[in-house]
């Protein structure tokens, strides 16, 4: 399997529902970790190098993080529009940025493969740990490239490789070690951490002037259940195929992690250092 492409067997279908699903559910939760990912946010936004009035899609939005930021750089006379397709978390956006008195923040639903904007509509597009998401990350390119106009920027961010993303990997390490293999696996949220595959995507949806800058950050936690929450406020679809488990499996799950993560721990707590891949590219 490619890193562009999905597993055989694979329903995109049904794993979009679920994604959908479980980003819905932990829409609130998303929106209260942002304070986890401020760098990360900064550095991104950093990398748009966004001017007064452009026109903006924030593509995979959640609820708003990069949007209601990245709105307070081209507000009075441009505008971002958030894009999602999980319509619980758009208006958990809306919500946050009524109560931060930005102005409206325009939301649409829908596919990232699929997306409902005419062509060369928008100046900017981000996409915040979002590609790696989409069973097809080519497709959902090559849609950005026909909404941006003629010389339209891009800017992205994907974790890093698997060993380089403690945060994501411990938890993943311990569900794989005590539950059984999905039939079909779900595509990796690591498949775009190479520097190399992400600017090979780039390039075949037709994007030039590609820059990936790795970024580092850290993640403290007090305790092992306040990494463990952390990683399912994350996690979307897994985190809703693992409300599912019985109780009993979920305690398992939550205990074994603790035990996982001792070699994080430091003075106060946990410590986990991350990266991620920042690229940039131009239409």
């Amino acid at each position: 399997m490619s890193a562009h492409t999905p597993p055989p067997g694979f329903d995109a279908r049904r794993f979009k529902a679920l994604e959908r699903s479980g980003f819905n559910r932990i829409a609130a939760r998303y929106a209260d970790g942002a304070h986890l990912r401020g760098s990360l946010q900064a550095a991104l936004l950093e990398a748009a190098a966004l001017a007064p009035g452009e026109h903006v899609l924030d593509l995979a939005a959640g609820p708003g993080l990069l949007a209601r930021n990245a709105a307070r750089q081209v507000l009075p006379d441009g505008w971002v529009l958030a894009s999602d397709i999980a319509e619980g978390m758009l208006a958990e956006g809306q919500r946050r940025a009524a109560a931060e008195g930005l102005p409206d923040l325009l939301a649409a639903a829908c596919d990232a493969e699929h997306l409902a904007f005419g062509d060369g509509r928008f100046d900017v597009a981000l996409i915040g740990l979002g590609l790696f998401i989409f069973p097809e990350p080519g497709k959902a390119l090559a849609e950005l490239r026909r909404v941006l106009r003629p010389g339209g920027r891009l800017a992205l961010s994907v974790w890093g490789p698997r060993d380089a993303v403690p945060l994501i990997a411990r938890a993943q390490d311990c569900i794989a070690r005590l539950l059984p293999a999905p039939k079909v696996p779900r595509p990796s949220v690591f498949r775009l951490g190479d520097a190399e595959a992400l600017t090979a995507l780039l390039a075949d949806a037709g994007f030039g002037d590609v820059q990936i800058t790795p970024h580092v950050f850290n993640c403290h936690f007090d305790c092992a259940d306040a990494y463990w929450q952390a990683f399912l406020d994350l996690a979307g679809g897994a985190a809703e195929a693992l409300a599912r488990l019985p109780q009993a499996t979920q305690a398992q799950l939550r205990a074994a992690v603790a035990d996982d993560i001792e070699a994080h721990r430091g003075a106060g707590g946990f410590c986990f250092e991350n990266t991620v891949q920042i690229a940039s590219a131009r239409r």
